[in-house]
């Protein structure tokens, strides 16, 4: 696509968008009377119109059934979660029973650790990204020390050659090769957080399970974002949090993958709780856990509602539009017209004044570009805030730029470009 640095063009491309109205399923930020151009879904998703009315519902809800609630009325509490399994699993390429929402992102990393983080002789090493998300290095540090190993010998860690930002995927598979015979699991963030970097999930995954390894992925900024297939890569297990690409709020219910091959293993270690017991028994109350078929049976707590309903009403949105494919066609598009965007910020400027660190090949990459300033990053950044360019500042050098099918358009870009090259001949 020749794309083209004005107002007509973007707003052309605007105005052939098939997903054009999605955008008005959305509040934005407003300050002073004007709207923020958000630019910051990686992190936290808008929150979609119709939250309101789902929670009042469930308000509603208790209010007039109080205890009743979980089986009565449209929507009963006790089995209101498999509703949001049936549009959960077309987001991360999964049958409904393979997925479940349920608790927070890390909670749900480390309970799928006690079930395929099995070391066992020589083989006790988990293979990780160098630079994940600190959540990621903090929980496997502490499962490693758990079961007695220490993290300097128990974890490795793979980073981009000398002068590159991003990995190699040959890199990453030849380390796996390197240390077959001492991996027991392979755990990698789908994208990289501060890259952006997509990594090719479904290599890494066969590579691992060639060394015996189990392979894992934490899929928080992946899930919604761009098209991944969790059942026919042969994934063993991931989780995902709902509250950045998925708009399911502030700490909004996360979700768990399990494949379907491990559902009869009776060798996976669990933490059991309650509402993971056998559904059509669970009120027995009988000692002695048997777990739900499926990954229903990785539940601990009961059904969060309030946070489930939240995820609920974006999932829908996500189902009108016809879940990922018709979304990654306009992100692939709309991620390239800012990286162009950009680029013509630097020509202007006549210098080299912002590196882009995330992959340009689309299939390495979703709906975030993570620039490196040469000078005067964090000003450049809040002047952008400034100018109501919303993006986020991530230590210590990168501004992070998501373009949001769902909700951003192509005049949003083309202003972010405007203001960028007004910020930087101030500020420069």
């Amino acid at each position: 696509m020749n794309f083209e640095n004005n107002l007509a063009f973007a707003q052309a491309q605007d105005q052939a968008d098939v997903l054009k109205d999605f955008r008005h399923q959305f509040l934005f930020p407003n300050q002073k009377g004007k709207d923020f151009i958000y630019l910051c879904g990686n992190s936290l998703g808008l929150q979609p119109k119709a939250a309101n009315e789902v929670i009042q519902q469930q308000l509603s809800n208790w209010a007039n059934l109080a205890v009743e609630g979980w089986f009565e009325g449209d929507q009963p509490w006790m089995y209101y979660h498999k509703e949001l399994k049936d549009l959960m699993a077309p987001l991360v390429g999964a049958f409904p029973a393979e997925v479940c929402p349920m608790n927070t992102l890390t909670v749900n990393l480390h309970l799928l650790m006690v079930s395929f983080y099995k070391p066992k002789g020589k083989r006790f090493k988990i293979m990780m990204e160098g630079g994940a998300f600190p959540s990621d290095q903090y929980a496997i540090e502490s499962q490693v020390k758990f079961h007695g190993f220490n993290p300097a010998d128990a974890i490795i860690e793979v980073f981009p050659r000398s002068g590159e930002d991003t990995l190699r995927t040959e890199d990453i598979l030849s380390k796996i090769d390197e240390h077959g015979g001492e991996i027991a699991l392979v755990l990698f963030g789908g994208i990289n957080y501060y890259t952006g970097q997509w990594y090719d999930m479904e290599k890494i995954t066969q590579k691992g399970h060639a060394v015996g390894a189990m392979v894992g992925w934490d899929l928080a900024h992946a899930a919604g974002n761009v098209p991944v297939k969790l059942h026919d890569w042969d994934i063993d297990f991931a989780c995902w949090c709902s509250y950045k690409y998925q708009n399911a709020g502030p700490g909004g219910i996360a979700g768990i993958f399990v494949h379907e091959k491990h559902f009869k293993n009776q060798d996976l270690n669990r933490f059991a709780g309650w509402w993971g017991y056998q559904e059509n028994k669970r009120f027995k109350m009988e000692k002695g856990f048997i777990p739900e078929a499926g990954a229903d049976g990785w539940q601990v707590s009961c059904t969060q509602v309030m946070p489930m309903s939240l995820y609920h009403a974006s999932l829908q949105i996500f189902k009108e539009a016809g879940f990922l494919n018709p979304l990654r066609s306009k992100s692939i598009y709309l991620t390239g017209y800012l990286e162009y965007t950009i680029n013509e910020v630097n020509k202007i400027l006549n210098q080299k004044q912002f590196k882009i660190i995330t992959p340009s090949n689309t299939e390495e990459r979703g709906a975030q570009l993570s620039i490196i300033a040469a000078h005067k990053g964090k000003e450049i950044f809040d002047g952008l805030v400034a100018e109501h360019i919303l993006g986020d500042w991530r230590e210590p050098d990168v501004i992070r730029l998501s373009p949001i099918p769902l909700y951003n358009s192509f005049e949003d870009i083309y202003l972010t470009g405007q203001a960028l090259l007004k910020v930087c001949q101030t500020v420069l």
